[in-house]
């Protein structure tokens, strides 16, 4: 019996001790990764990237730019455009931004 409760204890110690490295080596890669693609924005595509969160949530969830290919987004953008009401300008600043992070 007490042979049985040990073998269950260094069980359970091992697979906790497994799985937490996992997870931690899991979240700093992935924060590596994010802090890589914030870092390599320029001025010109943060503030695409400010617009694009800004005016376009206001209507709809955003999705990832990497969600679409730049063929698919183009018609997409187009369409927003004109509900969004916004210029040419800040267009080619969103676009930008979105072929950026594809």
């Amino acid at each position: 019996m007490k042979l049985r409760i040990l073998s269950i204890a260094f069980i359970m110690l091992l697979v906790t001790a497994c799985g937490s490295k996992k997870t931690t080596a899991a979240v700093s890669a992935q924060t590596q990764v994010e802090t890589k693609a914030v870092a390599e924005l320029t001025p010109e595509l943060a503030e695409g990237k400010n617009l694009y969160e800004n005016s376009c949530a206001k209507c709809h969830k955003l999705y990832e730019p990497a969600k679409f290919s730049k063929e698919e987004w183009q018609p997409i953008l187009v369409r927003m455009q004109k509900k969004a009401k916004l210029d040419d300008v800040k267009m080619a600043s969103i676009t930008n931004y979105i072929h950026s992070q594809l």
